[in-house]
């Protein structure tokens, strides 16, 4: 396996269907058209984090992309091999068709690639500290700035919510900027429409309740923000997924994002308008942080 950057010094390990290595066939159909589904999952104690939402998921696009899916007791057994060692970090599954003959049509009995990926922290880094205090982030508390791609994301229904392989759209997107006080770009559709931030969920306050954008045209339905309208829904919030506008963010009283790996991001500004984090429900956002950021008890 290749040796990470001497400038990055972190724990990097692979498996690709089931053996410590980082190389694939040159013909696998997720290197040649991103035929295939990934997950990123946090990793806090050495365990990960959402581990059953991220496998439902995983199951939910397989059954959508008829590809088979490896079992969760293998998924599960490669993925403590590999985190053996490691308290805080990511941990990433993908699974492709496999290998196949040139041209898009899907081999009759495919032969899927599974490839666990996990990212520690760099060497000196997170030694005899809390995986509490490592997670902490000034962001989550303080609010971050967001603002507007000029990438906008094509509308496909039959791929919506799918976390596949192609992130062109969202490559392009995350190009458009480089200033470090931008922690996100939020996204339309070919139509207009607010649907999600490069690599996150949105989620509006307004005076009808929670609001998020919805993910059946295009953009990813997160495991976070599924599990923070699980708990809105639980804490008795008026819930709503409807199509937003950019109109109904900047009148919205507050705003934040949800991805797995960063939990909650608070929208302190974005084009000009301020937002005042006090009015944003707190409870709901600390209990989300918490339990998407929680190891999995029974791992």
């Amino acid at each position: 396996m290749p040796k990470a950057p001497a400038s990055r010094q972190c724990r990097l390990r692979c498996l690709v269907n089931g053996e410590l290595r980082s190389d694939i066939d040159i013909l696998d159909r997720g290197l040649a058209y991103g035929d295939g589904l990934f997950e990123t999952i946090a990793v806090r104690c050495g365990r990960p984090c959402c581990w059953l939402d991220h496998l439902d998921r995983l199951a939910l696009g397989a059954a959508r992309l008829r590809l088979p899916l490896p079992s969760p007791a293998r998924l599960q057994a490669e993925a403590r091999q590999l985190l053996e060692g490691i308290e805080v970090g990511s941990l990433k599954i993908m699974l492709t068709r496999g290998p196949s003959a040139r041209g898009y049509r899907p081999p009759p009995q495919p032969q899927p690639t599974r490839i666990l990926l996990v990212d520690g922290p760099p060497e000196d880094q997170g030694r005899g500290r809390d995986w509490a205090d490592i997670a902490a982030d000034r962001r989550a508390e303080q609010g971050v700035c967001v603002r507007l791609c000029d990438t906008r994301l094509g509308i496909n229904p039959q791929l919506a919510g799918l976390k596949h392989l192609n992130r062109l759209e969202q490559v392009l997107a995350r190009s458009e900027w480089s200033e470090p006080a931008i922690a996100e770009g939020l996204m339309l559709d070919a139509e207009g429409t607010l649907v999600c931030g490069t690599m996150s969920n949105l989620f509006l306050i307004t005076a009808e309740g929670l609001q998020t954008p919805m993910i059946d045209r295009c953009g990813v339905a997160g495991t976070a923000r599924s599990m923070t309208l699980r708990l809105a829904r639980e804490a008795g919030l008026r819930v709503q997924e409807r199509r937003l506008t950019l109109d109904d963010l900047v009148k919205a009283q507050g705003a934040f994002l949800t991805n797995a790996l960063i939990g909650v991001w608070p929208i302190r500004s974005f084009a000009g308008r301020d937002f005042e984090l006090s009015l944003l429900p707190w409870p709901l956002i600390e209990r989300a942080r918490t339990r998407l950021l929680q190891p999995e008890s029974l791992w």
